[in-house]
């Protein structure tokens, strides 16, 4: 894909996004769209694709540090909810409280019992959120152990990424198969009928982009909006089932 035609796909999904926001903002609509993925996943570009032309004010971007010794003594989901949004507000979690499933769970941060605890419980958590009008998307951004090696590196050799360099980088690929089983896990016991997984295939960063985008419009816009753009590639973005832990679509 040259960069004329994905510049051109791509205004036309964000132009589809500010109409939604518009939309949204004038309903009232409380919109929280998280963001899950293996390191150099693709997290931060995809978000910024998405909120480029949208309202500063009516649209907020959460990244979580690591807990204090306060925060770690509160009730788990309990840092996460001041950050909710309010009606007219779109909030996107570049990662969230699905940590307790996969880097406190490989590295060791929490208990076991901890990590059982959440788990069981944000299933009717999160029922919770959408029984009370928020509309929840959850989104996995998979990537290729190769090419997570290819861009970890080019993050560690260029000095403009340094800010977005991490601790964890060094051992994302030395524990890369316990990171496959804690996302296998996850995925398996808090994909449900009303908080499904959205899975997308982000080797190709362009293609990620489009098709993450024409997703997001499709899910939250009226359809008169929904239908300005193509519906994404299921090659590279599908409802995670059941049956994608044996059948090769999410990466080993």
């Amino acid at each position: 894909m040259n960069d004329e035609r994905y510049e051109a796909e791509l205004q036309t999904r964000q132009l589809a996004l500010v109409r939604w926001q518009q939309h949204a903002m004038q309903a009232g609509e409380k919109v929280l769209i998280i963001f899950e993925g293996r390191d150099a996943a693709g997290k931060d570009g995809s978000i910024r694709a998405l909120t480029e032309h949208l309202s500063v004010r009516a649209t907020r971007v959460v990244a979580l540090p690591k807990p204090s010794d306060r925060e770690r003594s509160l009730w788990y989901f309990q840092r996460y909810v001041g950050f909710l949004p309010a009606g007219g507000e779109t909030v996107i979690f570049n990662r969230s409280w699905y940590n307790r499933a996969g880097v406190e769970r490989v590295m060791g941060f929490s208990t076991p019992k901890e990590q059982e605890d959440f788990l069981r419980e944000v299933p009717s958590f999160e029922a919770m959120l959408i029984d009370s009008g928020l509309k929840l998307l959850k989104i996995w951004l998979d990537v290729s152990k190769a090419e997570q090696a290819q861009r970890l590196k080019e993050r560690a050799d260029d000095p403009l990424k340094a800010l977005k360099a991490s601790p964890m980088d060094a051992v994302a690929q030395e524990k890369w198969d316990a990171y496959s089983a804690a996302r296998d896990e996850m995925l398996k016991r808090t994909a449900t009928e009303r908080a499904p997984w959205t899975i997308v295939r982000a080797d190709h960063k362009k293609k990620a982009h489009l098709a993450l985008l024409s997703h997001i419009v499709g899910q939250l816009a009226p359809p008169e909006i929904a239908g300005s753009v193509e519906p994404p590639d299921p090659d590279i973005l599908f409802r995670f089932e059941l049956s994608d832990l044996d059948d090769g679509r999410l990466t080993r």
